[in-house]
């Protein structure tokens, strides 16, 4: 089949286009390689896959790209491509959120919808739920979102629900609940936690470290993003992708501290906006539905994300430099 990824070579996307090339599918990705953090990251994701005949790299962004040329003849489109992060999305850099994450997803829908797309799968975000009293949450639960990214990949959402609606266009979209694992940006809490321990610096951890999260392997998250591709009578569906590994972030420092045989000491800074307290996902839609089950432990799963931080960072004894 004809797969169109964007956000290819992002954390997610990378992992993705591995798979889908593995099981024989001609890979078209698409990624426009945003400031948001260094391209030296998003090309040593891509190196795995550049030299595969089968896949083929678009570098420009969605707002200008002709994407019914590129959309024609394709099967699905795993539209991953988003500007991430919720601290950031406060303020003028709105804009950017607004940009790619909400128009940017209205003109993959437009174009998968003349061309005759079969299906389009969306990355939402647990960041969509806000801060719940109920949990596990459920795609049930009503969203309420405190950040402006949260808004925007809520707005994405419903706009796949809209055309799917509307327009017959088959949509899927999933709530990831905190993904981990090797190729993970380096803005995110156990990339930054793990090359500080390496470093014998300091890493922060925001508040008192009780709030927990939902944490899911990236793998596990893969398999679920491409299973919603081609499973059948689910179009139209929002679906929670969570780990069922839900810790503290205090618990996840002291297990990092316990597998890197370091005694390094965080240091404490202000709760950010926008940050919920606590998630919790009920996976038992997907689990019917697209026959997801998490395998992963979070032990195994943060040993894997380490050696890969080593093997991209130089680190010397007592100390050490990064890219």
């Amino acid at each position: 089949m004809n797969l169109v990824i964007t956000g290819v070579a992002g954390f997610i996307g990378s992992h993705l286009a591995q798979r889908a090339l593995e099981d024989g599918h001609e890979v078209t990705g698409i990624d426009c390689f945003t400031d948001y953090y260094p391209r030296l990251f998003k090309e040593r994701n891509l190196s795995v896959i550049r030299t595969d005949p089968r896949f083929s790299l678009i570098e420009k962004d969605l707002l200008n790209l002709d994407l019914d040329t590129v959309f024609a003849g394709k099967d699905v489109i795993y539209h991953l491509a988003a500007q991430a992060g919720v601290r950031a999305s406060w303020g003028e850099q709105f804009k950017i959120y607004t940009d790619y994450n909400v128009l940017g997803t209205q003109r993959v829908l437009e174009s998968a919808l003349r061309t005759g797309v079969g299906r389009v799968v969306y990355a939402s975000s647990s960041s969509v739920y806000g801060d719940v009293t109920d949990f596990p949450m459920t795609e049930a639960t009503a969203p309420r979102p405190v950040s402006p990214y949260g808004v925007t990949k809520l707005a994405g959402e419903n706009l796949c629900v809209l055309y799917s609606t509307n327009f017959g266009l088959s949509t899927v979209s999933l709530r990831y609940f905190t993904v981990y694992g090797p190729r993970q940006r380096p803005d995110m809490a156990f990339h930054k936690f793990i090359k500080a321990i390496l470093q014998n610096r300091h890493p922060e951890i925001y508040g008192n470290g009780e709030q927990t999260r939902d944490f899911t392997f990236v793998r596990d998250a893969v398999a679920a993003t491409y299973t919603a591709g081609f499973a059948r009578d689910v179009s139209g569906q929002v679906y929670n992708i969570g780990g069922g590994s839900r810790v503290s972030v205090n618990t996840v420092f002291d297990l990092l501290r316990k597998l890197l045989h370091r005694d390094i000491q965080p240091k404490r800074t202000d709760v950010q906006k926008g940050d919920v307290r606590h998630t919790a996902a009920d996976t038992t839609r997907a689990a019917r539905d697209l026959g997801y089950s998490p395998r992963m432990t979070l032990e195994n799963g943060l040993a894997e994300e380490i050696e890969w931080i080593k093997d991209i960072y130089t680190v010397a004894a007592g100390g050490g430099n990064g890219c």
